[in-house]
This record gives structure tokens, sequence and C-alpha cells, in this order.
């Protein structure tokens, strides 16, 4: 692998920029890592929009206890700004894209057509997934009469398929929250920011059992930040899509895309009308770089978090507020019944700016019976201990040089992808060390894992339960048990800023 085509940085991101870590040479918003694109289009007053739900996909046919689907990734238009048209980049051409509602242990395939004007490789993120089906990004679908030396982005791939690919996903892992998104090697990042992305549900029996907020009271909320061009269409920063052998994003945006309108479930900070009672709100960072710390306002009500990234923790954990690093899943539940009836209750980002600093309002709009509730106790799920003979493996996530040009690495290397950086055995635990310069959330591909430290210390607050995507700090080191199991093969270990990883902050691992 060349490094010379990711040559990004060298004297773009210029002279005298403020420092917030140790040679790290970003002038970072609180709480973030990346550079604010501003929309020029006339944006809506907050709360006028109320909030859509993603459709639930069906599948296409069922056989041998298989449910077959088909996802077509096509381009279309769509009214995410009132008054405007976006052309989005669509699974079935939504934004987000439909919502995969299924059953662990049961199997599905499906079947992704590519009808768009690029490549596209799609992973399960949070999928316990075998190798050919995880979405390695040089495992490519190419549109139809796109040839695989057409422009950049194929880099030698070898495992390209014309037009279509079948996933097969056994779905064989606890009920939880995962979603799906592109993967494209270098263009994941743009490619994300105009659609191609969606939730994917597991349920199982262990959760069926408990009382939790269920119907029309379960709401998945998919927040993602945007900017806007003046016709309503994605401002996004991408290099001249002639340039050949480059990623996709210009250089002096190379740390993060932040935008300045707070999208959930597609819509600009919507309004969602709620019974005084409680509701389960699966929460998704389907941003490309941004955090958000959500907090309700006003109280009394918290945010009882029942769920991580990897399904139900083993008891509620009340909190102020919440903070979301992007890829990460938090299942939370509600109580509205503590606000009287016209109460409007504002979910605020407490790190945001101006139009950022707010997400969506809930208006309590009437008194209603309510037989839900939140048990003591919520699964089977037990922190695990580091056993004896783990072994220990350090990935460095930060800035750097290669051949004189900087940019992001772990463990000192861009990504190559016939290089494996590790090569661990099934079922064998492994205590994996994440040590950062600015934030990073790490994500690991295959198995879930528990953080066992932080800081030298115990685990933060957001850190209970199973997770695949970790959100590390500016110069701080997470410490995670993790144990790979059942699929043989390559995967990936990168940070989840998405601009990082098209700037080569990824890593691959082979099980064995």
């Amino acid at each position: 692998m060349s490094t010379t085509r990711r040559t990004f940085l060298g004297g773009a991101l210029g002279a005298g920029v403020a420092l917030t870590a140790p040679g790290c040479g970003i002038d970072l918003l609180p709480g973030q890592t990346g550079e604010v694109l501003r929309s020029e289009a006339r944006l809506p007053e907050p709360f006028t929009v109320p909030l859509p739900v993603p459709p639930v996909k069906k599948p296409v046919r069922t056989a041998g206890g298989v449910d077959y689907y088909q996802v077509v990734q096509r381009e279309a238009e769509t009214e995410i700004l009132p008054g405007l048209r976006t052309k989005v980049l669509g699974y079935d051409g939504l934004f987000p894209g439909p919502t995969f509602d299924v059953r662990s242990g049961r199997g599905v395939v499906v079947e992704h057509v590519n009808r768009l004007a690029v490549p596209t490789s799609v992973h399960l993120h949070g999928g316990h997934t075998p190798a050919a089906s995880d979405g390695w990004p040089l495992d490519l679908v190419l549109p139809q009469g796109y040839q695989q030396d057409q422009g950049h982005g194929s880099h030698g791939a070898s495992n390209v398929s014309q037009v279509r690919r079948e996933h097969t996903y056994p779905n064989s892992q606890r009920a939880a929250t995962l979603w799906y998104h592109d993967h494209r090697m270098d263009f994941t990042a743009p490619q994300v920011y105009r659609g191609l992305f969606g939730l994917h549900l597991i349920r199982d029996a262990e959760e069926d059992t408990l009382p939790l907020p269920h119907g029309d009271r379960e709401v998945p909320l998919v927040i993602a930040d945007r900017a806007f061009a003046a016709d309503g269409s994605f401002r996004y920063p991408a290099l001249d899509p002639s340039l050949r052998n480059t990623p996709g994003v210009e250089n002096d945006y190379m740390e993060g895309v932040l935008g300045d309108v707070v999208l959930v479930n597609g819509a600009p900070w919507p309004m969602l009308e709620v019974d005084a009672a409680r509701y389960r709100f699966r929460v998704l960072n389907a941003s490309n770089a941004r955090r958000y710390e959500l907090e309700l306002d006003p109280g009394p009500a918290k945010l009882v978090q029942i769920g991580s990234d990897g399904g139900l923790l083993d008891k509620p954990i009340e909190h102020d507020t919440v903070v979301l690093a992007p890829a990460e899943r938090f299942d939370l539940v509600v109580d509205f019944s503590s606000y009287p009836v016209g109460t409007e209750v504002t979910l605020v980002n407490r790190i945001g700016q101006d139009s950022t600093a707010r997400v969506m309002r809930f208006k309590v709009a009437r008194k209603a019976s309510d037989d839900s509730a939140v048990p003591a106790r919520l699964s089977s799920y037990q922190p695990l201990r580091v056993p004896k003979g783990a072994v220990r493996r350090k990935w460095i996530f930060q800035r750097g040089n290669i051949d004189n040009h900087k940019g992001w690495l772990v463990n000192g290397k861009q990504f190559d992808p016939s290089r494996m950086e590790a090569r661990p055995k099934l079922d064998g635990y492994e205590v994996w060390s994440f040590v950062t310069d600015v934030h990073h959330p790490v994500h690991v591909h295959l198995s879930p894992f528990q953080v066992i430290s932080r800081g030298g210390t115990k685990p933060g607050p957001y850190d209970a339960g199973w997770k695949d995507t970790v959100d590390i700090r500016p110069a701080e080191v997470v410490e995670v048990l993790v144990r790979f199991r059942e699929h043989k093969g390559k995967y990936l270990i990168h940070c989840h800023n998405l601009e990082h990883e098209d700037m080569a902050m990824m890593a691959a691992f082979e099980t064995t």
C-alpha cells in the first residue's frame, strides 16, 4: 500500500492553530474533534417538523427458517429542509434507510443491489458476522458499467461484485440495537453523510419477558448532523472526484466534519408528541464526527439507561446527561408522567453551540395508562474478569508522520489491507489497550467487548455493558476485554470519526 495515496496534510492545516492536545495541531470545539461546516440554506425553526420513523423492512421470501431481503441502493430526492429537495444516496432511496427488525438466532440474507454511480461496501455495525459478509472495505459492489480502475477507491480490490452482493447475517447474538452503513475504503465519510445508513434491531426471548415500553412507545432516535447548500443539497468538503488515489474529504476537514443542523431520523430538530408515560428510545449517534451530551430540559425526568451497543445492561443506570460518541448506541427510558400535560421537554446537547445545542423536543400531549416498568434486574449479563494468561495488545490512535507527510495512524502506521496487525485466536480472552491523542471513538468488528478500565481506574459512567465502540477522550488510555468467537477471517479495528477512518486510521486483524 503506497503511503502517497494519503498525503493529505502537508501544510494544509496551516500554522498558528491552537493546540488542545500534545502535538495535535487542531483548533477544537469543546468536546469535539472536527471543523464546523456552515449551512447556506435557510433553516427551519426548531421543533416545527414532526419526528418521522424509518419504515421496517419486510422480507421478499422465507425459506428453511431464513428470511431473505433485497435492498436497492439508489439516488433519490427527499424533503429534509421544508420547501427544499435534497439528493440522497439511500438504501431503498430512504434517509435513513429502512429498519431491519429481526430475531436472535434467525438467519437473514440481504441482497444489496447497487444502482448508484459509486462503489459501495455494507458493514453491519455490531454484527457477529462471517468475514465474507462483514463489509471489508475492499469488498466492493460496483455499479453497472463501472470499471474497477475507474477513478479512485478500488486500490487493487479483488473480492469485487458487479451490481449486487448477498450478505449473510446469522444474528447469533443478544438482543441489541445495531446499524448498517457504507464502509467503502477512503469514502465511508461522504457516502454515510449522504445517506447510506440505517438501523438493524435484534430481539430475543430474554428481552421479550421484560415489561419495557413497546409498540408506539418504543422509538428509534438516529441523530446525525449535516450542513446544507442554498439549494438544499448536502454540503460536504469532498475532493475533486477527478483526483486519483486520494480520500474523499478536503485536507482542511481531515480532523472531522461537523454540520450545523441536527437531524433526528432525517428531520431537523423535530417534535414528537408523547403520552404522559414511559418511552423507550433507541438512540444512535450516526454523525460522522460530532459527539453529543444529551440532557432533558426541564427535569425532573432522568435518562434511564437500560442498554448499550451490545444489548441490555444487567441493571438500569440513571443519568442526568449521556455522552454519545459517533457510532455509539444507548437504549434509554424516559418517564414523561412526571410532567404536567402540555409541558414541552427539550432534548438538549450540552456540548453543542448555537444551532447544535438543541436536538429535538417532546410535547406531553395527554394522560394515558401505562403498563410498562423498568425492572431492577434487566439481564443475565455479568461483568467479566480478566483471566490468567489473557493476551495483551496496545493500539495507539494518533497523528504522526509517514514519509514526511502527516496523517492519522494506528500504531504508527496507515492502513494497509494486506497487513494483519494481530492474529487473535478464537475463544481466547485478550485485553486491548486503546491510547489516543485527541477524541477517537474506537470500533472493533466481529465481537463486543467490556470496558475494564479508563484512565488507569474504573470504567466511566457510560462504559457499562457490552460495547463495540468506545469513546476515548484526548490523551486517555482505555482497556477492554474481548473474546472473538466462531468466525475466522479478516476484520478491522478503526476510529469511527469517519474522516479519520477515511484518512487511514484503520488496522486489520485476522481471527484464527
